[in-house]
């Protein structure tokens, strides 16, 4: 069975790896940023670098907050790049930039490695329980090879296109969820200040045309102010901010997901930048002067 490096063990990326541990893999890990004395614990063998994860594995995975992290990670001094050998394959599951993903994979093929962008979906709770929707851009044959892997930390593990296409695709996917978010956001702030229980308002409509997994998850945790992130709203200010920028250098106007950035730019200015996204509901009842909560 391969050998795996780890690298980033943050919110997403420590239950990835445990989950690839009770798989039976074994992994070198190593997070600049974290400790990781839980993964050892579990069997995982700790190195001091990302180089030295990389000369240990066959395979790298690699979950990072953005692009420039996944740079320094790879081309970066003591990189994965100085110490991968020729025939491994990198896995980055970082959403950062398609264009970010182009210009590592093509530092990596210089060096006879191969490359697979595949951000994921699902935020910590998927994560702990291995149900990711993995989306993946690079070499069929290549994918076909490690989605075993894959397959251990999602539920849907798909194939969209040639390296950088997972990570368009994740854009994609992150501007249907903040608008989703603040769609739902702003009805509810509506019907609460009418006056209608915010918690008969879903039952009443979360099995119609407006029912959404968005919703199914997000209305329960508003509802309980309960804003402990699942994924941060710095984060989703940084996932909408590489939409823009994509969005900008192909011509594409994106006016609903330049005003929803200015929601979430708006909430990281009233202190809320580790608040899970849900609480873009917050705008909403500030502008409003109503809390949508259970009654």
């Amino acid at each position: 069975m391969e050998k795996i490096g780890f690298i980033g063990l943050g919110i997403m990326g420590r239950p990835m790896a445990k989950n690839l541990i009770k798989a039976g893999y074994k992994l070198f890990v190593y997070d600049k940023y974290a400790k990781f004395d839980d993964i050892i614990a579990l069997g995982a063998e700790g190195v001091s670098s990302n180089r030295a994860a990389a000369s240990e594995s066959d395979v790298i995975i690699i979950m990072l907050p953005n692009s420039p992290h996944v740079r320094e990670a790879v081309l970066g001094k003591n990189g994965v790049a100085e110490g991968i050998r020729s025939g491994a394959i990198v896995i980055d599951m970082s959403s950062i930039a398609p264009a970010a993903s182009k210009e590592v994979g093509e530092a990596l093929a210089a060096k006879g490695v191969e490359f697979l962008d595949a951000p994921v979906s699902g935020g910590e709770p998927k994560a702990i329980d291995g149900t990711l929707a993995i989306m993946v851009g690079g070499k069929k044959d290549i994918f076909e090879k490690v989605k075993p892997i894959l397959d251990k930390m999602g539920s849907s593990v798909v194939l969209v296109g040639g390296i950088g296409a997972g990570n368009v695709t994740k854009l994609a996917n992150q501007i249907i969820v903040a608008l989703n978010i603040a769609a739902v956001s702003e009805a509810f702030t509506l019907s609460t200040k009418a006056g209608v229980d915010p918690q008969q308002v879903f039952e009443a409509i979360k099995g119609g045309l407006a029912g959404s997994t968005v919703m199914n998850a997000k209305i329960p945790m508003i509802l309980d102010n309960n804003f402990k992130p699942g994924f941060r709203i710095e984060l989703h200010i940084k996932d909408l901010q590489n939409a823009l920028d994509t969005a900008h250098e192909l011509g594409v106007p994106v006016p609903l997901t330049a005003n929803v950035m200015e929601t979430l730019q708006a909430l990281k200015n009233d202190g809320f930048a580790a608040n899970d996204h849900s609480a873009i509901v917050r705008h909403y009842e500030k502008l409003a002067k109503i809390e949508v909560r259970r009654k």
